[in-house]
Formats: C-alpha cells, structure tokens, sequence
C-alpha cells in the first residue's frame, strides 16, 4: 500500500509528498502559491488514463507524438462542492493513426485500468471525446 504526505506550510499552503517522495506545492484558491487540491483530483484523472493510453497505444503500434488531455469539472455549489459531471478530451498527434486503436485506448483506460476513474466513477459522471492530429511528413 503506498503512502503520501501533506505538511502545513503556513497559512493556507501545503506541500503534498508522494509514495516515492517527490512533492507538489497545495494551496487554498486564494492563496495562490500552488496547486488547489480538488484540481489535483482532475489531473490524478488525466495522468492516470495518460499512462494507460501512451502504454495501450504503444502496444497497438501506434505512430503517435503527441498527448495532450484536457479535464474540465462540474461542482456543486455548496460544500463540499462534490464534482458531479467530469469530461476528459483527448488531443491524439501522430502518423497514420487507427481510429480504432485510440478509441478502443481510451476505453480501456476508463473502463479497466484507471485506479482513479473508477474510484470517481461512483460519484461522478464521466464523459470523454478524442480528435487525432496528423503530422504532415515535413
């Protein structure tokens, strides 16, 4: 079981240590010095399919260069300002690319193999949307 870390800096600030000790700067919105948490909730999001769908796109031999992912939340007004509807947009850039391939990625991603969606996935909808980018041959 892996461990992480958060330590009060001062006023609203934090720095978060992950399992294996590499840290991020928290802060209260406010605040303004470093990341607020629920956005890290977002990103876990992304990085985590991120990783599934470079190793899956790798695996289809895909002649990808390029992953970009957007996520964008919907909260609750009220405390504890709960996301509700998350969507997550994939920018795919490569060569040739299978649709296919980075369809069925994606999926796979979400479906399987996220730790994170799926733990969101019970309070949260989630929605994705990929477009592929073709590298010219310049």
């Amino acid at each position: 079981m892996g461990q992480v870390g958060v330590t009060w800096v001062q006023n609203e600030q934090f720095v978060g240590m992950d399992s294996t000790k590499h840290s991020i700067v928290l802060s209260a919105a406010n605040e303004g010095t470093g990341s607020k948490p629920s956005d890290l909730l977002l990103i876990a999001l992304g990085a985590c399919s991120a990783v599934d769908v470079v190793g899956i796109l790798n695996k289809k031999r895909q002649k990808f260069s390029g992953l970009q992912i957007k996520v964008s939340g919907e909260q609750d007004a009220d405390p504890p300002w709960t996301f509700r509807k998350i969507h997550v947009e994939y920018v795919v850039r490569g060569k040739g690319l299978s649709e296919k391939a980075v369809q069925q990625a994606i999926e796979l991603s979400e479906d399987k193999y996220c730790s994170v969606a799926a733990t969101i996935r019970g309070v949260a909808e989630i929605t994705s949307s990929f477009q592929m980018v073709e590298e010219s041959n310049d």
